[in-house]
Parts: C-alpha cells; sequence; structure tokens
C-alpha cells in the first residue's frame, strides 16, 4: 500500500518535472509575444477614472480567463483533428489586429473635427461614463482573445514534439495562465504607479520623496508611450501571424529583417482592411439611406 503510494508520488514529481522543463520551452517561444500582449493590454486598460482602474482590470482579467478557458479545449481538438482550422482561426484574428493598428493610426492621423468650428464641452453623464467603459472593457477583452490564441497556439506549437497529451495540456495550459496573472498583474503595476507614487511622497523621506514624485511625473510618459507601443504591438502581432502561417508572404520578404518584415505586411494588411470596412460602411449607409 505505501510502496504504492510513494509510487504514485514518484510519478507526479516525474509528471512536474517534465511540466517544467516543456513549459520553460514554450515560455521562451511566447515571451516575444507576451511583451506586445502586454504593451497592447496596457494601453486598453489606461484612460480610465483612478476610482475605477483596478475594477476596470479585474472585469478584464476574468474576461481573459474565460478566453482561455474557451480557447484551450478547442485548440487541443483541432490540433488533434483539424489542424489547419488554427491556421484560418489566426490568419482571421491577425487581420483584427491589424485593422485596429491600422484604425489607431488613422484616427490619429486624419482629423476628424471641423478646426472653425469650437465643439460645447459639457460634463459626460454617469451613464456615458459607464457605457464607454464597457465598450473598452469588451474591446481589450476581444483583443485578449485573439492574442491568447496566438499564444496557445505558440506554446502548443513548441511541445509538439512532446507526444505525452497530458503534459501538452498542463504545459500550454500553465502557460495561459502566467500569461493572463502575469499581463494583468503588470498593468495593474502600471497604472497605478501615481498611486504608488503619491505614498511613498506621504512618507516625508526626502529618498522616497523623489522616487515618489518621478513615478508621479512618469505615468502621463509611459501612458503615452504605451499607446504608440501597444499600436505598433498590434501590427507586429498581425504581421507575425500572416509572415508565420502563410509561405507566400514570409518568402516575399526574406530580404527584410524579420520584425520589419512583420511590421510592414500588419501595416499594409491593417490599411486595406481599413479601406474595405470604410468603403462598406459607406456603401451600407447609401443602401439604407441613413
Amino acid at each position: 500500500m505505501a510502496s504504492g503510494f510513494f509510487a504514485l508520488l514518484d510519478d507526479v514529481a516525474t509528471l512536474m518535472d517534465d511540466v517544467a522543463m516543456m513549459s520553460k520551452i514554450a515560455g521562451k517561444k511566447t515571451a516575444g509575444l507576451l511583451g506586445d500582449d502586454l504593451a497592447v493590454n496596457a494601453e486598453k486598460a489606461s484612460g480610465f477614472v483612478s476610482a475605477r482602474e483596478l475594477p476596470v482590470i479585474w472585469e478584464i482579467t476574468k474576461g481573459s480567463f474565460l478566453n482561455k478557458l474557451i480557447i484551450l479545449p478547442l485548440a487541443f481538438v483541432l490540433s488533434a483533428f483539424v489542424p489547419t482550422a488554427i491556421t484560418i482561426i489566426l490568419v482571421i484574428g491577425g487581420l483584427y489586429l491589424a485593422y485596429e493598428g491600422a484604425e489607431k493610426i488613422y484616427e490619429y492621423v486624419v482629423p476628424h473635427a471641423n478646426k472653425n468650428k469650437t465643439p460645447k464641452l459639457q460634463k459626460p453623464s454617469k451613464e456615458d461614463i459607464l457605457s464607454l467603459e464597457k465598450e473598452k472593457i469588451k474591446s481589450a477583452i476581444l483583443t485578449d482573445f485573439i492574442l491568447s490564441v496566438e499564444i496557445v497556439i505558440i506554446a502548443l506549437g513548441s511541445i509538439a514534439s512532446q507526444d505525452d497529451l497530458l503534459i501538452q495540456i498542463l504545459t500550454v495550459s500553465l502557460i495561459a495562465v502566467i500569461a493572463t496573472v502575469g499581463v494583468y498583474g503588470l498593468v495593474a503595476l502600471i497604472v497605478r504607479m501615481d498611486e504608488f507614487g503619491a505614498k511613498l511622497v506621504s512618507l516625508n523621506n526626502s529618498f522616497s520623496d523623489k522616487i515618489g514624485r518621478f513615478l508621479i511625473s512618469a505615468l502621463p510618459v509611459v501612458i503615452k508611450s504605451l499607446t504608440v507601443i501597444g499600436t505598433i504591438a498590434l501590427l507586429l502581432v498581425s504581421g507575425g501571424i500572416f509572415t508565420h502561417n502563410i509561405h507566400f508572404v514570409h518568402d516575399l520578404l526574406t530580404f527584410l529583417p524579420s520584425i520589419l518584415a512583420e511590421f510592414l505586411v500588419g501595416l499594409v494588411v491593417g490599411f486595406i482592411v481599413l479601406l474595405i470596412v470604410k468603403s462598406a460602411g459607406k456603401l451600407w449607409k447609401k443602401v439604407s439611406g441613413n
């Protein structure tokens, strides 16, 4: 009886060792994408009223965990029975990410308001603020879903040589959990930099005062930087999806450094999709008479 128990413990220990080794391999493969994920989600989770920042991040985190619960079983099933479906899903997700990145650039570059007219400033209602908050949360969760698909697929592909299905499931699930906790934990730290800085200032210590004031003054710069970095990350991730999964695109740009090729592909595809969406929107307005 005792020998059977210790044998079970030995099997569990061996399994955990295998999972740890495979997780290290998968972690290296997904590290770059996790950095992009952090930049994109930090940008999307910022810009809220201070009191709402952590609740919003928690809502996005819960949505991210739900995304993983949906993606993981589907990824294992499709990988086993319909592997080509994974590529199709990735490309569709890449189109959305490229579109989102291109739209951000378009919104920044192309003026939308009449400069001759000064808009009347009015305080938004509580309902308007909550509605805008819900829209941003939905957008963040949708983007997280696509990035999560990419993370899970890359992690799964990096351990494809491992024949044991249980090790595959445990390894990819562990990477998914680490991705969610790590990314949104760091996002929470970033958006609460000023609060932490204010607490350091309140200690009335010359050293902590300098650090606190630096954190407070640095937050606006970090948030603005994240907007730019997040947009670039969207284009890089989407371009990476196309160059890694469509051989024609990959072979076409072999003379360029991979990061530049991915950015250019994401940018071009993004503006093509943006043009199609804008044209379809105008056509729909004409047809519907709005």
